[in-house]
C-alpha cells in the first residue's frame, strides 16, 4: 500500500507539472491518478472438501474496499488504446447465514494485474467515452484464516491465484489543452477463487468463491 501511494503522489506530481513532460490531449501516453472503491462479491460457489464442520447453509461475503490505483495508457490510434493499472486492495472475507458476520478470511491482499484493451468513442466534442476488455491475474497475498476459522480448527488460510477477465466503460473529460484531465473508470471483473484452510499441514477446508467485484475509480489523467 505504501509504494502504491508513493507511486500516486510522483504521478500526481508528473501531471501537475507542466515543466516535466509537455501535455497534450492528442498524446500518445496517458496515466491517470484515481481513487477507486472496490466491491468484491466472494460467495461460496461450492463447499469440495468439509472437515471442520461448516453448519448448513453457511455463505460468504466480502467486505469492500476504497483504495489509490495508478493507471498507465498508450495510445496507437486515436481511437484504439492499451491500458494497465497498479493498485493492491486487502478484504475479510465474513459468514452470513448461520455463520453471519463470523471471520473466516483476514487480511487478502490482492494484485489485480490487468491489461485491457479500449476503444474510444468520437463524439466531436472533448467528452471521450470509452468500452474496454481484457485479462486479468488476480494475485493473493498474505491472507490468513479469520477468527472464527480459526475456532473452528483452521490456523492457515491460503487463497489461489487465478485468472480471469475484465468489461471496462468510463470516459475522459479535459481540463485544459495541456493534457490534464479528469477520468471516470468502472470495471467489472469475472473472477474465481478456491480458499484453503489448513489446520497445521493438513487442509481440512476447500471452497469455491466467486470474487466478480465491481471497481469504480475517479480522479486525474495526463496525457501526454
Amino acid at each position: 500500500m505504501k509504494n502504491t501511494l508513493k507511486l500516486a503522489v510522483a504521478a500526481a506530481s508528473l501531471a501537475m507539472s507542466g515543466t516535466a513532460v509537455a501535455g497534450s490531449g492528442d498524446g500518445k501516453i496517458q496515466v491517470k491518478v484515481l481513487g477507486t472503491l472496490v466491491a468484491p462479491d466472494g460467495k461460496i460457489t461450492s463447499v469440495e472438501l468439509d472437515n471442520i464442520g461448516l453448519p448448513a447453509g453457511t455463505q460468504t461475503e466480502a467486505d469492500d474496499n476504497f483504495v489509490p490505483t495508478i493507471a498507465a495508457e498508450y495510445f496507437f490510434t486515436p481511437n484504439i488504446s492499451l491500458e494497465t493499472i497498479c493498485c493492491v486492495t486487502q478484504h475479510d472475507v465474513t459468514g452470513t447465514g448461520p455463520l453471519n458476520g463470523a471471520g473466516l478470511v483476514s487480511n487478502a491482499n490482492i494484485i489485480p494485474a490487468t491489461l485491457t484493451a479500449k476503444y474510444h468513442l468520437v463524439t466531436g466534442s472533448g467528452f471521450k467515452p470509452y468500452i474496454g476488455a481484457g485479462p486479468t491475474y488476480f494475485i493473493f497475498i498474505d491472507e490468513k484464516a479469520g477468527a472464527t476459522a480459526q475456532a473452528l480448527g483452521a490456523t492457515r488460510q491460503k487463497m489461489n491465484d487465478k485468472v480471469g477477465f475484465a468489461l471496462q466503460a468510463g470516459f475522459d473529460l479535459p481540463i485544459n489543452d495541456k493534457g490534464l484531465g479528469l477520468s471516470v473508470d468502472a470495471k467489472r471483473y469475472f473472477v474465481t477463487t478456491t480458499a484453503r484452510g489448513f489446520a497445521g499441514p493438513t487442509e481440512v477446508l476447500r471452497t469455491r468463491h466467486r470474487i466478480d467485484p465491481w471497481v469504480i475509480s475517479a480522479g486525474l489523467a495526463y496525457r501526454f
